[in-house]
């Protein structure tokens, strides 16, 4: 009995392993637009060439009959010297989310992007589709703001498109081409002076990522312009699909953190060029929205004293600062011997009074080195 009953069971083993063995092979990439998705798998797991995760066909063909219904397009202008990141970054947020993405320029000649990159734009201004959401980025923005044509085809666009997008200093795109008129909108931190200074009738906000008017949104600095996308996309598909994404490319997402870089302290002390004091190298930089400190070390030939001068002029001019009596900064500050200190006073944009110091001090034992450390902070 069993001898019998063990002859059964190598029988069905024979019998499912015959079976595995001739099952097909139903799992593929999650379909992620590359070649791999024409593999087959007969296990899940994840895509040993774009580390997708592998799924069932049933549902690679579900994916694929979502993506191929009406899908919103995406023009991204592009153009020499554009922002790398200020227009891939956007793009991978509205890829992933399922839309039709593609660069449009004046013409199909190679663009040279900031730092280098090629790319082959895929369309020019004459033959492009309409797109749903128009995507201009920053970067070396005199060209297309200085164009008629591009300008003009900003704002045909814009008239029959969605939404239009700037990131960066895209917003001066923008302005120039009259789109931002009596709307609140950012740009990249440093320069938000300059882009109020320049178009007096767009109201210029300090502390957000980004800016929505309803059709047309601004984003700050480079990777704001993700955090723009991503909501988009939420008011386009919900912010469930906009968090599904983020997850996807592992972005940390907080639309409500508050973080901007135009609102940090930071941003209110001036770029300084002191390349003829020294060569200088950042210690540390760190602060929040009501203080910030930056310490820095150089070689010089030049004396504590007079790197301090040096820079104080610096100040003087390019940040308006204004330096309190010497006595008054020798109390204060508490000077010595062998260190140098000012303290100064200036306003913010918004009027707000801040309290600045700077003090510069040898290096012990470094002949001609110089720490200096600048620190600001709200007065009051």
């Amino acid at each position: 009995m069993k001898t019998v009953l063990s002859l059964v069971l190598l029988s069905l083993l024979v019998i499912t392993s015959a079976i595995a063995a001739d099952a097909p092979k139903r799992y593929v990439c999650d379909p992620c637009g590359m070649d791999c998705d024409k593999n087959v798998y007969d296990k899940p797991g994840t895509c040993p060439v774009c580390g997708a995760r592998l799924v069932t066909r049933k549902a690679a063909e579900a994916a694929k009959t979502k993506a191929a219904g009406p899908s919103r397009k995406v023009g991204i202008l592009i153009f020499d010297g554009v922002e790398i990141i200020d227009y891939t970054g956007p793009w991978e947020v509205f890829g992933a989310a399922g839309f039709d993405v593609y660069t449009v320029a004046a013409t199909r000649d190679p663009v040279t992007t900031a730092m280098g990159m090629t790319v082959v734009p895929k369309y020019t201004f004459a033959d492009a589709p309409r797109p749903d959401i128009l995507l201009v980025p920053g970067g070396d923005v005199h060209g297309p703001k200085g164009s008629a044509a591009t300008l003009k085809w900003i704002k045909d666009t814009t008239a029959a498109d969605e939404t239009t997008m700037s990131v960066c200093n895209g917003a001066f795109t923008l302005a120039a081409a009259g789109l931002l008129d009596g709307l609140s909108a950012t740009t990249t931190f440093h320069l938000l002076d300059a882009f109020k200074a320049e178009f007096p009738k767009t109201k210029v906000v300090r502390d957000q990522r980004f800016v929505d008017n309803g059709k047309i949104v601004t984003a700050g600095g480079l990777t704001s312009g993700i955090d723009g996308a991503l909501h988009v996309v939420s008011k386009t598909l919900g912010s469930g699909t906009a968090q599904e994404v983020a997850l996807g490319l592992e972005y940390d997402w907080r639309p409500r953190s508050g973080f901007a870089r135009g609102a940090l302290a930071a941003s209110l002390i001036p770029d300084l060029d002191l390349d003829d004091i020294g060569a200088w190298s950042v210690v540390s930089t760190e602060g929040g929205t009501e203080s910030w400190e930056i310490v820095a070390r150089a070689k010089s030939d030049l004396s504590g004293k007079e790197i301090q001068d040096r820079i104080g002029r610096s100040l003087t001019t390019e940040g308006r600062w204004t330096s309190v009596s010497p006595a008054a900064a020798r109390t204060a500050a508490g000077s010595t011997a062998s260190s140098t200190t000012t303290v100064w006073k200036f306003n913010d944009p918004a009027g707000r009074a801040w309290s600045g110091r700077l003090t510069i001090a040898p290096v012990p034992s470094e002949t001609g080195e110089y720490t200096a450390r600048l620190s600001i902070a709200r007065a009051g």
